[in-house]
């Protein structure tokens, strides 16, 4: 079954109760009002069960307008498939220039005429509801609020249970006389529902995977707000299971097993909660924690795990943390390994999105712990989930895939009764692995020696693995990739034959026993015993014990000395090229008849090492960088890396330290003034009177600083009283006299000392607040006689624009 969503935009946004709004579109009248809107048809009163169809029917006869594209409709992640009953955020946007006013939005099955309310699929929600709204006379339609001019429109689709099929997002739009429809393109979107897997299997044997998983959480991928000092994946955990148990799920809440890998990283509670499940499972999946979550394969191979399925566990889930995270996980849910064909899947590639545990309401990478209450279903993150995240796009593109999950077929076993024939890989995929060719190890890849092999994966005679690396230590073109850094093949327990199949099980060799004799030549012996013997009944032939001769003290006259036997080499004293190595014994007893023990305690021979070439530094990565190294303004910060290659290798010219500068925000400044000035004088010649002194702002203060204190200060003066009427008139003519006098006077004594006029104000220091101004008197000419020094410039300040600001 299909579903059909036509979303119809029209001016005015839905039906007769808007018609005034849109006086300019001129359609047929018999579906159309003159307004530009669809009306319901006459018949409708007759068609109780038309329910919406009449928007359907609705088709305007104005100018059409085909393939548009100035309109698109997207749902965020721009996803293939949905989850029933998850929502998604459907947004239709105009590019610039063009805008609309009104929408109508429905969604409808396929093949139905929409006169039923069953025959739509899915539940709308409002965003904003100024700009949105239902439609009064059609439930399941959502129309615009008010209409006016837009760019963009946002409504949340919850999809429908399971079994209903695809969805057909469509849009129309109608702007003045042009009604632009669209089909296909850029107004349509197709999403399906994502498969269901397989409630049974007819697969018959059994199958063994390998699953690993690659990290792509990295600062490149992923820029925004990475935690450089703390990233990580948790330790994985899953298991391969029947139907009848689910570890987690899309549209489900989250089991405290899960709440604690989500929130905490711990898969403790969570492999209790799968053993718990006993027959449903059959493999429990576990992968150590990666720290950090990202490292180049060559310097730490992806994680992997084992698994086994069968007919009736072949569904496989597993779940990480990427931490720091509020409560986001990626991992597979109920994946189905059983083929339609009753075969088994053969690989399976999966990027991986990060989801939502739903217990934790957190929107960032370290945001605090905020418990969601009630709990909240399990979802995937989108793009648009809140514009702090980490992943937000407003545009509502795809996330990035912070990881991906291979799973390969390895091996099968049992009757297998699949009618797709097997390939070669598969007809060899239980045989055991064959000899590996000669080692193709490029020239420009320098590694150390292999570790010795591990113990086998099995104590017992079924198969195994046993693991054996090495480590890179120089890559001299970087052109070239070096190949893998572990080695691998098959094993079986101790003392186990593929061909002997009566074989017993024996423990591993116990160490060689001391020298039988203390000098000359002498047996040791070692032993082991039987850890099970074969099912048949029969006895176990293979040995436990095995004896071999040994030599001490080759010389055993009484002239020798009694010494212990070689140590180990020492490691080579050259890491390229030709060095050389020692071992050590030491005198246990001296010769009995007093000499002295001539016997060699030091052996030294030559040792070659791979041939030396000009290797390129070896460093590790770049730390953070440091704090700025002031708390404001212009400073430097740094960061170190370390050499790891050898010293011996030669000198390293790679830079180790980096300095860059950073700029804080500016430092805080205070205001700064001037001195004060002097007192004017009195601004009264009799009476009460007043005398001002002022400074100036030298620098304002900027960035926080402390603000500027007073600029003016005044305080009161008081000459004399002042007379009243003739009195008056008459102490100013006689002080007028004394003056005249005084100045006739001082020329006779200051011949030629004569002043200027008086000078015009200055402008206001401020327009509000309270200035000053000042006017100067200079003298026309000094003398350098005594008698004149007195003979000096005058200057007047007054106090100016005292009013408030």
């Amino acid at each position: 079954m299909f579903i059909v969503v036509f979303i119809y935009l029209f001016f005015c946004g839905g039906y007769s109760f808007k018609l005034a709004y849109s006086p300019w579109l001129y359609f047929d009248t018999h579906l159309v009002h003159l307004t530009g809107c669809p009306r319901e048809p006459s018949d409708r009163a007759a068609k109780p069960d038309a329910f919406c169809s009449w928007i359907l029917r609705a088709q305007p006869q104005g100018a059409r307008k085909e393939g548009h594209s100035e309109f698109r409709l997207r749902v965020e992640g721009d996803p293939d498939n949905y989850q029933p009953g998850s929502t998604y955020r459907v947004t239709l946007y105009a590019t610039n220039p063009a805008y609309f006013r009104g929408f109508t939005l429905i969604a409808l099955k396929e093949g139905r005429n929409g006169e039923k309310e069953e025959d739509y699929a899915g539940t709308f929600q409002i965003i904003d509801e100024e700009d949105t709204q239902f439609m009064t006379n059609c439930p399941p339609a959502v129309t615009e609020s008010t209409p006016r001019r837009r760019t963009r429109i946002q409504v949340f689709w919850t999809a429908p249970s399971s079994g209903i099929g695809c969805v057909l997002l469509k849009a129309s739009i109608v702007q003045r006389k042009i009604i632009s429809f669209q089909d296909e393109g850029s107004l349509t979107k197709r999403v399906c529902e994502k498969d269901k897997p397989l409630l049974d299997c007819c697969a018959c044997g059994t199958a063994k995977y390998r699953v690993t998983f690659y990290g792509n959480w990295s600062e490149k991928l992923h820029p925004k707000d990475y935690p450089r000092r703390a990233n990580h994946w948790s330790a994985i955990i899953g298991a391969s299971h029947s139907k009848n148990y689910v570890l987690w799920e899309y549209g489900g809440y989250a089991s405290e097993g899960v709440k604690q890998v989500a929130e905490l990283g711990s898969p403790v509670k969570m492999e209790e909660e799968i053993r718990q499940k006993g027959d449903e499972v059959l493999t429990v999946i576990k992968m150590k924690a990666q720290w950090p979550a990202w490292q180049p394969l060559n310097v730490r191979a992806a994680p992997s795990a084992e698994f086994s399925v069968d007919r009736t566990r072949h569904l496989m889930s597993f779940l990480t943390m990427l931490g720091p995270s509020p409560d986001w996980n990626v991992g597979l849910s109920a994946e189905d390994l059983c083929t339609k064909d009753c075969g088994w899947v053969q690989k399976l590639v999966q990027d991986m999105i990060p989801w939502d545990a739903g217990t934790d309401s957190g929107v960032t990478y370290e945001s605090p712990n905020k418990p969601t209450v009630p709990q909240e279903k399990i979802r995937p993150l989108t793009s648009l989930d809140h514009p702090q995240s980490p992943f937000y796009d407003p545009e509502g593109g795809a996330i990035t895939p912070v990881a991906r999950v291979v799973v390969e077929r390895i091996a099968r076993k049992g009757e297998q009764c699949n009618i797709v024939p097997d390939n070669v890989d598969d007809i060899v995929a239980d045989i055991a692995q064959e000899e590996k060719e000669e080692d193709d190890t490029p020239e420009t890849c320098i590694y150390s020696n292999w570790s010795p092999w591990s113990a086998c994966s099995s104590s017992t005679c079924e198969k195994g693995k046993r693991m054996r690396q090495r480590m890179l230590k120089a890559q001299l073109d970087l052109s070239v990739p070096c190949p893998h850094t572990q080695d691998f093949e098959p094993c079986m327990g101790p003392g186990c034959s593929d061909e002997d199949a009566t074989t017993c099980m024996m423990s591993e060799w116990i160490t060689w026993s001391p020298c039988s004799v203390s000098c000359g030549l002498g047996m040791r012996s070692r032993e082991r015993y039987v850890k099970q013997f074969p099912e048949d009944g029969f006895a176990c032939t293979l040995p436990t014990e095995e004896t071999e001769p040994c030599t001490v003290n080759e010389d055993c006259s009484p002239s020798s000395c009694l010494v212990t036997e070689w140590g180990e080499w020492d490691a080579c004293s050259a890491t390229c090229g030709l060095g050389m190595k020692r071992r050590e014994r030491m005198v246990k007893m001296p010769p009995s008849d007093g000499s002295i023990c001539g016997a060699e305690v030091v052996e030294v021979e030559k040792c070659m090492m791979p041939e030396c070439h000009t290797i390129p530094c070896l460093l590790s990565p770049w730390s953070d960088w440091s704090d700025c190294s002031v708390t404001c303004g212009k400073g430097t910060r740094t960061r170190q890396r370390m050499l790891k290659s050898p010293v011996e290798l030669g000198e390293c010219s790679e830079e180790l330290e980096q300095v860059e500068k950073c700029m804080l925000p500016e430092c805080p400044s205070d205001c700064m003034v001037s001195e004060w000035s002097e007192w004017s004088e009195c601004n009264k010649s009799c009476g009460k009177g007043h005398m001002i002194r002022s400074r100036m702002v030298k620098l304002e203060p900027q960035f926080g600083g402390d603000p500027c204190p007073e600029t003016i200060q005044r305080k009161k003066c008081k000459i004399r009283k002042c007379n009243q009427g003739s009195d008056e008139r008459k102490r100013r003519n006689e002080a007028r006299k004394k003056r005249k006098n005084k100045e006739g006077a001082d020329e006779e004594q200051l011949p030629r000392c004569k002043m200027k006029a008086w000078s015009g104000w200055t402008d206001c220091t401020k327009l509000c607040g309270g200035g000053i101004q000042e006017r100067l008197m200079t003298a026309k000419k000094r003398f350098k006689i005594s008698q004149l020094t007195s003979c000096k410039d005058r200057k007047e300040i007054r106090a100016c624009n005292v009013h408030p600001c």
